[in-house]
């Protein structure tokens, strides 16, 4: 029996190999390309031709309802202005994120790592979405709601986003402590250090270290500021400024939302309010692109060392110029930066590298074993399957949420109601925007070479304004005729009315000094 086995053994190794490198190739898809194709469709034939493109990638039932499909499939059904498909599109994408946040509460363990990350590919884990992905899910169908109009959900939406970042703030303190006890059992710090070659500056940069964390966003805690606001929840309203102030500090738009809470939800500059408090969100660029970049690492074997492929994603820092100025109404407002998509992606990327620099070494390992066998058993043919399997299936993760925004842009200001023609940094919208009523948020996205204007959020009317009257004339009593020194009487035609003079018109009072 022994024999027979031994025989039997290489071939099996062989076999494994075989299926491995061919499984990698066949199921392990890059998303970077997808993505691609999809925005050069976009490019050439508009929002409706970037999503045939994707749409052509989803055949089955769990494409169809899959967390990655239905965020990029959410996001360009919105910059075309359908957002009730849109909203479908997120709420897919929600119940996958709400699956990941049921486990990460009842079973932690069940998502740091898994067996085919491990020892094949990270490619062949279950796409989870980013952290910071998990939010924008609820972000963006709050801006959906709030659109319609629809502001009671949006109300939800954005309380289960503070939900949301309590969970994932809970979940990734426990898997960063399992990381580290390890790394320790490893013998290895498991960090971008260990791999020579590895841009850990793109990493720690200033930027990237100044985040408070990978998921938490400004601009989603200034939105539920601002919402609440709009609902005349102030008590609410003022958390939501202060956290925004905390992960964005010295941004004076944001700083002022807070100062000038209590001013602008008085009941006395209420009925003053003469013009329209707006919001506008302007969003420009692209999310970046995780690329995968492939290293070669000794391997220590029982017939000594050999090399092994490990692969990890990069991503590059932004180059977008940046928005300064928007206008309107012969108002000129500062846009102020309050995110950078680019900047959160590298964050959660070094949050990640931890766990993924261990996976890595241990398939290195697993592989270098598989690799040394087989040249053992097969000679230099068993060699070269080995490296060919161990190439193919070593592909870093590269998906990420390709269509949302690279930076959002924030900027706030009282304009008189109706339609303004507005530019942003000197370029003038193709169509005037209208605005309306006491509150007014409006959403813009630079796309390529276009501006996409999103439908107006508006809520509140600003108080009737009196027109001014002329008091009316004091009525004219007829005098008695009187006589004149002579003793003759004096025409009635001789004697002017008096004639009340029109009374001042009231002047209208003006708004506060602008936030």
């Amino acid at each position: 029996m022994t024999r027979p086995l031994s025989r039997f053994r290489p071939r099996l190794l062989w076999v494994l190999a075989l299926s491995a490198a061919l499984t990698g190739c066949a199921t392990m898809q890059s998303h970077d390309k997808l993505a691609t194709d999809m925005q050069t469709a976009g490019r050439s034939g508009g929002i409706p031709a970037a999503l045939a493109s994707l749409e052509a990638t989803a055949k089955t039932e769990d494409e169809k309802t899959a967390l990655l499909y239905n965020m990029e499939r959410g996001e360009l059904l919105r910059m075309d202005r359908r957002y009730p498909d849109s909203t479908n599109a997120f709420l897919l994408a929600d119940n996958r994120v709400k699956e990941w946040e049921e486990t990460a509460k009842t079973n932690p363990s069940k998502l740091m790592g898994t067996v085919g990350a491990a020892l094949i590919s990270e490619r062949l884990k279950v796409y989870e979405g980013q952290d910071y992905e998990k939010v924008w899910v609820t972000t963006r169908l709050a801006l959906n709601r709030m659109a319609v109009g629809d502001f009671e959900n949006a109300r939800v939406d954005i309380k289960r986003t503070h939900e949301r970042e309590a969970i994932i703030a809970e979940f990734r303190s426990k898997e960063t402590l399992a990381a580290e006890e390890e790394a320790k059992s490893k013998g290895t710090s498991a960090s971008g250090k260990e791999l020579n070659g590895y841009p850990v500056e793109t990493l720690n940069d200033p930027e990237v270290l100044a985040l408070k964390n990978g998921y938490s966003n400004a601009l989603s805690h200034y939105l539920a500021g601002f919402l609440y606001e709009m609902l005349n929840e102030p008590g609410l309203a003022a958390p939501g400024y202060r956290k925004a102030i905390e992960l964005k500090p010295d941004t004076p738009v944001l700083e002022e939302g807070l100062r000038g809470l209590d001013n602008r939800t008085g009941f006395t500059w209420k009925r003053r309010q003469r013009m329209t408090d707006v919001l506008f969100i302007v969003e420009a660029g692209d999310a970046p692109a995780r690329k995968p970049r492939a290293f070669t690492i000794p391997v220590p074997t029982g017939s000594g060392l050999v090399t092994a492929s490990i692969s990890y994603p990069v991503i590059e820092p932004s180059s977008d110029p940046l928005l300064t100025t928007i206008s309107a109404a012969g108002t000129d407002l500062k846009l102020e930066k309050v995110v950078d998509v680019n900047v959160m992606a590298r964050r959660a990327l070094k949050d990640e590298m931890p766990g993924m620099v261990l996976r890595g070494f241990t398939r290195a390992v697993a592989k270098g074993v598989l690799q040394n066998e087989l040249q053992k058993r097969g000679g230099l043919i068993g060699g070269i399957i080995g490296a060919a399997a161990s190439m193919a299936t070593e592909q870093a993760d590269d998906r990420m949420w390709r269509m949302l925004p690279g930076r959002v842009y924030v900027a706030r200001g009282y304009l008189p109601p109706g339609e303004h023609t507005v530019t942003v940094n000197g370029r003038q919208l193709p169509v005037p925007i209208k605005i309306d009523g006491q509150y007014a948020l409006v959403p813009l996205r630079m796309y390529e070479n276009s501006v996409l204007t999103g439908d107006v959020a508006m809520l509140g009317q600003l108080p009737a304004v009196a027109v001014a009257q002329p008091a009316p004339a004091a009525p004219v009593v007829e005098p008695a005729a009187r006589t004149s020194s002579t003793g003759r009487a004096v025409p009635k035609t001789m004697v002017k009315p008096a004639v009340a003079k029109p009374a001042a018109a009231k002047p209208a009072a003006t708004p506060a000094a602008k936030n």
